[in-house]
């Protein structure tokens, strides 16, 4: 007699693939606040609305900064600038973790925050200073004060602002190096 189209061995497949299936949906619906659901399928992450960085600035004072050129046009900007006055509070544009406190030449004083799932990197920079007590490894709240506005490192002193950029991390993790996202639209910046 022959044997049935449907065997054991198709119907061990099919119970396979609806397993990955539901597992998948799983993985999605775990997604970690802050997370998107294109992030849980492996796909370049992508970041939620963040918060407005700066205390006091709304997004229609932002302008969209990334693409200018730096240096006579040999780097890119890969960041939005966003002008306040010196001491103004720099809030936590998501929650995360601090993962490095940092002074470097061109950006002064700055801090590297992971979102909740570790994909995406944020960086603040040119600040005055540090949030009291503000550490490495810290969990931070979205909207908690991480530091103040200032003009450390490259920046004008006449010019203070705070330089935000965001990266999507690789597989290593690294908060120095990472895929630039243009911030503006994610903060609410509107395209003139």
């Amino acid at each position: 007699m022959p044997e049935h189209p449907v065997t054991r061995r198709s119907i061990g497949q099919r119970v396979a693939v609806l397993l990955c299936l539901a597992s998948a949906g799983s993985a999605w619906a775990a997604a970690p606040a802050g997370a998107s659901a294109v992030a849980a399928t492996g796909t370049p992450a992508e970041p939620p609305a963040l918060l407005l960085p700066v205390q006091g600035i709304t997004a229609s004072g932002l302008r969209d900064t990334f693409g200018d050129g730096r240096d006579g046009g040999q780097r890119g900007h890969e960041a939005i600038d966003i002008p306040a006055a010196t001491g103004t509070p720099v809030l936590a544009v998501d929650d995360g973790r601090i993962v490095k406190l940092f002074l470097s030449q061109p950006g002064g004083i700055t801090v590297y925050q992971f979102d909740p799932s570790g994909r995406l990197a944020y960086y603040y920079a040119h600040l005055e200073r540090y949030a009291d007590g503000l550490a490495e490894g810290q969990a931070v709240r979205r909207g908690s004060v991480i530091g103040y506005v200032g003009a450390t490192g490259n920046a004008s002193p006449d010019a203070p602002h705070l330089h935000f950029a965001i990266f999507r991390l690789g597989p290593e993790k690294q908060w120095w190096k990472g895929e630039p996202v243009n911030p503006f639209t994610y903060l609410g910046g509107k395209p003139p």
